[in-house]
């Protein structure tokens, strides 16, 4: 039985455990209600979403995150799955970026050399862990006020929601599951114990 990208998608957000800041939908297949794809959207918005993306995760001897298509699946994934709230975090954490990168850098994100993007994603990621970490618990076992909320009450760092989505998008496209890591597609035998030697790309 064939199975599209997008029921993939589900099935790996499962394998995950629910792990992405919008897994309550995934899983349960459900899309907003009232929503169409793509829409809030625009052509300029998945193409900051495709730099974005390209800027977590490169080009190297493997095509990157732009090859693959990511900024689109993004949009559609946000578009699709995630709620009103997370929606509108997310779309509003585009101008963030661009606000960012014009104060650090003095142009916007899309026209900043590379070092100069992975430099504001450094700090964007560590941001958004600092904010993850203060939200789940101060490293004794304590929760914040927010913690204690339903995810989809809870607002999350959007940069976090666009590292997650980049990972994800990448990961199952076909350029991310066949040349990043290794891949068979109709395995003999589980190995739990493969010989594995530092550097080389690890098995899908």
């Amino acid at each position: 039985m064939s199975m599209n990208r997008r029921e993939a998608v589900r099935q790996i957000a499962l394998l995950m455990g629910g792990a992405m800041v919008a897994s309550g939908s995934i899983l349960r297949g459900q899309a907003a209600p009232g929503k169409q794809p793509m829409e809030g959207f625009s052509d300029e918005d998945i193409a900051l979403l495709g730099e974005i993306a390209e800027t977590i995760i490169p080009a190297t001897d493997i095509p990157g995150a732009k090859a693959a298509e990511v900024g689109p699946f993004m949009a559609m994934m946000v578009t699709d799955c995630y709620s009103g709230p997370q929606h509108a975090v997310f779309k509003k954490g585009l101008g963030q970026i661009n606000e960012a990168s014009k104060a650090r850098f003095g142009t916007s994100f899309v026209a900043a050399t590379p070092a100069q993007r992975t430099e504001l994603a450094n700090a964007l990621d560590a941001e958004q862990k600092a904010q993850h970490a203060a939200k789940n618990g101060d490293g004794a076992g304590k929760k914040t006020e927010d913690a204690a909320k339903k995810p989809e009450d809870s607002e999350e760092h959007y940069f976090r929601m666009m590292k997650e989505l980049a990972i994800l998008g990448y990961f199952s496209s076909k350029i991310g599951a066949t040349q990043a890591v290794r891949y068979i597609e109709v395995p003999t035998y589980y190995n739990g114990d493969v010989p594995y030697t530092k550097g080389e790309r690890a098995w899908y």
